[in-house]
């Protein structure tokens, strides 16, 4: 609950400068923290399936190239498309495609289009359906929350922070997020509307 509060009170002071849709990032010698917010016209329930669906991320997210979950591995041709009993789409790309069970304590692998020859291993550290989804490795964590406004719309807030006591060292080599982070907020406000609306 302690860990709860704090990543809370972390994500609010940060939404107070990240708000509709754009990024900011503030930089201090040890790390560097990127955040974005938006405001989404859905359920709670839609943009938490859409984020913990990992074989679902490429098809609307355009800054992933792929996540690999630890369940059922089927390799799709190019312009293939295979779909799961989980109902999850894949993107008609040549990647492996993975049965997108995003699970606390399960290990993921995310390539993403900031640098894609890169391949991020990462564990999911904290779920709370339809409110808080954190991942991350000894670099960084990003946490994902989604605050209900009680009016049909939420707060899908996006918080990530790298660092640590080498960090001025390859801080240089490292993107900046905010484009991407922005790319994303965008991406996942457009498809989770298009879901509601289709629900009416």
């Amino acid at each position: 609950m302690k860990r709860f509060l704090t990543i809370l009170t972390i994500m609010t002071a940060t939404l107070a400068m990240a708000q509709n849709g754009k990024a900011t990032t503030e930089k201090k010698t040890f790390s560097r923290e990127t955040a974005v917010s938006t405001t989404i016209k859905a359920d709670p329930a839609i943009i938490w399936k859409l984020l913990t669906n990992a074989a679902d991320f490429p098809r609307w997210n355009s800054t992933v190239i792929s996540i690999d979950g630890n369940d059922l591995e089927i390799q799709v041709k190019q312009n293939a498309i295979c779909s799961f009993i989980s109902k999850a789409p894949c993107v008609d790309v040549d990647l492996m495609c993975i049965d997108g069970r995003i699970a606390e304590g399960e290990k993921i692998k995310l390539k993403s289009t900031l640098d894609p020859k890169r391949t991020f291993k990462l564990k999911v550290k904290k779920m709370e359906t339809n409110k808080l989804l954190e991942w991350g490795d000894g670099q960084g964590h990003r946490v994902y929350a989604i605050t209900n406004n009680g009016d049909g719309t939420v707060l899908f807030s996006m918080n990530e922070k790298i660092g640590g006591f080498m960090f001025p060292m390859y801080a240089k080599h490292i993107p900046p997020f905010d484009k991407s982070f922005e790319q994303f907020a965008a991406d996942l406000k457009k498809e989770a509307e298009m879901i509601q609306n289709f629900k009416k």
